[in-house]
């Protein structure tokens, strides 16, 4: 069955990785982290400095209650890589490029997964490949065609859409989505996306709480999201200090306020909105903060 044994993860071609499989599975840590700071600023669209420790108004909350829902795992100075899983029999390299599994004649609930990709230092991660399968809505897996099955990319903000159905159960195992994960040069990751009071999550012996997904009812359909942390090494990390690149006024780790303005690789710039200045901000970098002058 699925997942029954435990092997070694696969590189999206097929060749062994050596990711370790079925790791311990402690509590989820609950509260706001970095990561969870920097996905509410990319989910709403601006800009908020990694470091920032303050408990934001998540773009997306628990189906309406108002509350900002636990990010598993969190990411703070490094910590908590998302943890590997199992490949399990049903992996298939080559899989289509698309963001929707959905074709003509689908059954089942629409499910849609966003989510963020982040690397050691709680950075998010342009470019990622993910390679997503599962089960149709019967609990079948295509191992002829390629239903259920697809890859995509991060766009520049790290992010991911993928539009599927609610999986259906396969015999011994819980519900849940297969992924392989790959940041450009580094390893892959082989992993196991996991839904909330589920039942068989008590009895199946690969289930790990820290690979749930916040999941909540939209009407006739469902909405989930899930962040990823890759053990991508990321400078600066959250507790490096403040460095001065060449070239201007522009600083890294200054406050600016709406007004400001700044000089950088010979250019006068205005700031559009306050935040503290990180790496990748600068002015040519972020029209969302800076105009020139």
């Amino acid at each position: 069955m699925d997942g029954d044994t435990p092997t070694n993860g696969h590189d999206i071609s097929g060749a062994p990785t050596g990711e370790p499989t079925d790791p311990p599975t402690p509590a989820p840590r609950p509260g706001p982290s970095r990561k969870t700071v920097l996905r509410a600023a990319l989910a709403a669209g601006v800009a908020a400095p990694v470091a920032m420790m303050g408990v934001p108004a998540l773009a997306r909350t628990s189906a309406g209650s108002g509350k900002a829902p636990e990010v598993t795992p969190s990411c703070d100075d490094g910590d908590d890589p998302t943890p590997p899983q199992t490949e399990g029999p049903y992996f298939k390299p080559n899989s289509p490029r698309r963001t929707s599994l959905i074709e003509p004649g689908t059954q089942g609930t629409r499910l849609t997964v966003t989510g963020y990709v982040f690397g050691l230092a709680c950075l998010p991660i342009p470019q990622v490949l993910l390679d997503f399968w599962q089960a149709d809505a019967r609990g079948a897996y295509d191992n002829v065609g390629f239903r259920m099955r697809g890859h995509q990319f991060t766009d520049a903000r790290g992010a991911f859409t993928l539009t599927t159905i609610f999986p259906g159960l396969y015999p011994g195992r819980t519900r849940h989505l297969h992924v392989k994960l790959q940041a450009p040069g580094r390893p892959v990751l082989t992993t196991q996306l996991y839904f909330p009071n589920e039942p068989r999550n008590n009895t199946d012996p690969i289930f790990d709480a820290r690979l749930l997904m916040n999941v909540r009812d939209v009407g006739n359909t469902k909405e989930a999201d899930f962040d990823f942390v890759l053990r991508v090494p990321q400078t600066p990390g959250p507790t490096d200090p403040p460095t001065q690149p060449p070239g201007g006024t522009w600083a890294i780790g200054t406050g600016y306020k709406a007004g400001d303005r700044v000089t950088h690789d010979g250019r006068a710039y205005v700031c559009l909105q306050g935040h503290t200045a990180q790496r990748g901000w600068e002015p040519p970098s972020a029209p969302s903060l800076w105009r020139a002058v």
